[in-house]
């Protein structure tokens, strides 16, 4: 042990989402708590991620109600798009978040360090290569929260113009004409959608034989229908064998499947992200790593070294950021002894803010079908739903996915997924439906405000009782 190193409640390497969001819940519980982050508090979710994507996602969703003016009797000429000033007020969102976020770091008392966080024996943390200097602290706990960087693949080298990551179409000042995604995941389709919208000419490969993996094929054949609809080309299990620069243009050709290729400007590459373990020491401890890079923790986020946690994308959990927050909240919990009771990672909420988006929490159909559910199902449609009509966004359904019982009606909700307008903002009361294993008969019973997009779920859960409405 370092005699001269300051000694803190918690040291927490890693200020993302899952790192300031336990600084900040472990502060509001009185603990003294100290932050190392090696570029600014808010991590990739807030500067190269949720915040700035879903920005740029908004200015596509403006852009696509000035197109569609018309049907509301607005006569528009055709918008031109400034991408830097989307840019600008992108950037005056984060920088507003960040302050905010800074600012209230600073009132809890959260001491933050600038530099790159490493672990060693005896919880010492070292700190170097910031503004910091070269420190030395130690925690009474340490927790390990230093996120995620965007995979790779061979033969598609990050050049920063030709082939790009998230990380620099996030900070484009200029959208191409054309593009590439390669990967079909939930932040592929997302910059799909939105350069899509924005005018560019987008083409996904996917080498998985679907698009979204995971997602409940009904909801998967609704995106799809409108990709096509708006001219997104997507190729679903083909792989990709590299590029070919053009010399005349300062595009490429992608090479992909049986030698097929597609000329374009820009290529995404959008396969996921891996977790950013290495830095971070170790040495001395008996914190495991996996052959992915994961940070290897029980039920509680502990991990094998005594007094040492490891939290969001650092750790085979889903890489959202809600999941860091709650991830964060459990470890204060668990240190102060209070018994917290581990996150159910099987019925999380999960949005996809592509147009048109998607949101689902539990069991897809075919999953309760392979655990041996004998399930009942309700779909319906916003094709139904005034208030969908009213807006212009009738593209949709909410699906629910219930245990069936003896006579045919739906007894405890497994899942509920749903695709159309706003759907992320409308998880909610599904989510809570699902967590509190309650019935269809117990949440039929709840008022659904008219007209409302939620008026769907309200309908689809009556459904399952054997009686419904319009349905």
């Amino acid at each position: 042990m370092v005699p001269t190193a300051e000694k803190y409640d918690v040291v927490i390497i890693g200020g993302g989402p899952a790192g300031y969001a336990a600084a900040l819940y472990g502060a509001s519980a009185g603990l003294n708590i100290a932050l190392v982050e090696k570029a600014k508090v808010g991590g990739t979710c807030l500067h190269v991620g949720c915040i700035p994507a879903k920005e740029l996602l908004e200015t596509a969703a403006v852009r696509r109600a000035i197109v569609g003016a018309a049907t509301f009797g607005l006569t528009t000429d055709e918008p031109t798009l400034d991408f830097s000033v989307t840019q600008a007020r992108k950037q005056q969102v984060i920088d507003g978040l960040f302050t905010g976020l800074s600012g209230l770091l600073k009132r809890r008392k959260v001491t933050v360090y600038d530099g790159i966080g490493s672990l060693h024996a005896d919880h010492l943390v070292t700190i170097t290569g910031g503004e910091s200097g070269d420190v030395e602290i130690t925690g009474t706990h340490v927790l390990l929260a230093s996120g995620s960087v965007p995979r790779t693949i061979p033969g598609f080298e990050v050049d920063g113009q030709r082939v790009i990551t998230s990380d620099e179409l996030l900070s484009l000042q200029e959208l191409p004409a054309s593009a590439v995604v390669i990967g079909g995941g939930a932040i592929g389709c997302e910059f799909a959608s939105m350069m899509s919208d924005l005018g560019v000419d987008v083409t996904i490969l996917e080498a998985l034989p679907k698009i979204l993996p995971g997602l409940d094929d009904d909801l998967t054949r609704v995106v799809l229908k409108s990709f096509k609809d708006r001219g997104i080309e997507v190729r679903t299990g083909v792989t990709v064998n590299g590029h070919e620069p053009h010399d005349h243009d300062g595009g490429t050709k992608v090479l992909f499947g049986d030698g097929e290729s597609v000329d374009v400007q820009t290529v995404v590459v959008s396969v996921g992200r891996r977790p950013l373990s290495d830095g971070l020491g170790l040495d001395g401890t008996k914190v495991e790593v996996s052959d992915r890079g994961h940070v290897v923790v029980d039920e509680w986020c502990r991990t094998a070294e005594p007094g040492v946690y490891a939290i969001g994308d650092l750790i085979n959990t889903p890489a959202l950021a809600h999941v860091g927050f709650a991830e964060g909240i459990l470890v204060i919990q668990d240190l102060l002894g209070e018994d917290p009771v581990p996150v159910d990672y099987g019925k999380v909420p999960w949005c996809i803010y592509c147009h048109p988006e998607v949101s689902f929490v539990g069991m897809s159909e075919a999953a309760a079908k392979e655990a041996g559910i004998d399930v009942v199902v309700s779909k319906h449609r916003y094709a139904g739903n005034g208030r969908a009509l009213i807006v212009g966004e009738p593209e949709g359904m909410v699906k629910i996915i219930a245990e069936k019982r003896p006579d045919g009606t739906g007894g405890r909700l497994l899942g509920v997924h749903m695709v159309g307008p706003w759907v992320t903002e409308q998880l909610g009361q599904a989510y809570l439906a699902v967590n509190w294993e309650a019935n269809a008969e117990e949440v039929a019973q709840f008022i659904q405000p008219h007209p409302s997009f939620s008026e769907l779920f309200g309908e689809s859960v009556l459904a399952l009782t054997g009686r419904s409405l319009h349905g």
